[in-house]
């Protein structure tokens, strides 16, 4: 089961966090949230199994 662990403000953002994670040998996955042009925001998400461990990769690449 997937689950998502961030939501992107855009489809760059996201991109990139999916690529941190893959170097970190987590598969992620994007998916767009709305419709049409409005698809601005993008869910990141990885295996409920590997959700904690994605959380704290992405923190450490955000620096917090």
């Amino acid at each position: 089961m997937l689950t998502v662990i961030y939501v992107a403000p855009h489809q760059e953002a996201a991109e990139k966090l999916k690529h941190v994670l893959e170097e970190e040998g987590i598969m992620a996955t994007l998916r767009p949230i709305g419709a049409g042009k409005h698809r601005s925001y993008f869910e990141v998400l990885v295996s409920e199994l590997e959700a904690e461990e994605a959380q704290e990769i992405i923190c450490r690449s955000m620096g917090s």
